[in-house]
């Protein structure tokens, strides 16, 4: 299957860019909003709550059932899913114990790898060098006095891993099924993980307080994002994609010491920005880029 570039003038760019922008500062919003929930039904229940109420909005802006799915489309979209609701709830599970910035720039290994494993230029390899320089530099392998949780960390690198997935599989049902693979993704991860969060939060997660937060986080961290990145994804060509995305872990730091009050060390900020810097490298000087399935 070939790709083929969509024509963009100037202000289609400017959209993209702009739409792109937003999702990313909703999206990290939306991870200071969940941090909320997580005293009451813990990572989750978080997870699922926002899971199915993306789903929800998801699917009745964008109604999918109008056009169901092939049959031979079905695998792509079930690993999609699987892999989205994998990599939030790891993600939802590190912010927990360490703070949003950090969780973000460890997870970013996953679309770094990703990237730079889709080319084989000697200087693709100095931005993998970089980019554990500042994996090291944010969690150091000697203890320290205020070192990141372990478990945290943990469940950060799987995010990773799961971001990783998520671009590959995310194509695959892209290419199958156009824009509305992002509804039918999300709802198979509401389906899997709501069993998750059923058996850890049981009949706290249909409590109206806790249900009329998890709308603002379904919102915030999923709906608005996810749509606002079909925006930009058809617009702009890989290496502007990548490149703004690589901005998420500084976005992340600034929510959590904007509204979470979390604070890092001088250490893990240099850590951050150097993970920023390779992430931001790797992407700039890949070659080609983002375009609809023909």
């Amino acid at each position: 299957m070939t790709r083929r570039w969509i024509p963009a003038n100037r202000r289609a760019v400017f959209v993209a860019v702009g739409a792109l922008a937003v999702s990313m500062v909703s999206l990290q919003f939306g991870a200071t909003l969940a941090t909320g929930l997580f005293p009451l039904v813990g990572g989750q229940g978080a997870t699922t709550l926002r899971l199915v109420a993306s789903a929800a909005m998801l699917a009745v802006a964008l109604r999918p059932w109008r056009r169901m799915p092939a049959a031979r489309a079905w695998p792509a979209l079930a690993a999609y899913g699987a892999v989205l609701g994998g990599m939030n709830l790891c993600f939802f599970m590190s912010i927990r114990t360490i703070p949003l910035g950090a969780a973000v720039a460890v997870e970013f290994w996953g679309p770094l790898a990703v990237a730079v494993l889709t080319s084989h230029r000697r200087r693709d390899f100095a931005w993998i060098g970089l980019a554990i320089l500042g994996l090291l530099l944010l969690c150091p392998p000697v203890p320290t006095q205020h070192g990141l949780d372990p478990t945290g960390l943990a469940f950060a690198a799987a995010a990773g891993a799961g971001w990783a997935a998520y671009i590959v599989f995310g194509q695959l049902a892209g290419a199958e099924v156009g824009s509305q693979a992002a509804v039918w993704g999300v709802l198979v991860a509401a389906l899997i993980t709501l069993p998750v969060g059923v058996a850890h939060a049981g009949a706290a997660l249909l409590q109206p307080s806790i249900l009329l937060r998890a709308l603002g986080v379904g919102l915030f961290s999923s709906a608005l994002p996810y749509s606002l990145e079909m925006v930009a994804l058809t617009r702009v060509p890989a290496r502007v994609y990548g490149t703004m995305t690589s901005l998420e872990p500084a976005i992340g730091a600034l929510m959590g010491l904007a509204l979470l009050g979390q604070r890092l060390t001088g250490l893990e900020w240099c850590g951050i920005a150097v993970v920023v810097a390779a992430a931001a490298g790797a992407a700039a000087t890949i070659e080609g880029g983002v375009g609809l399935p023909e």
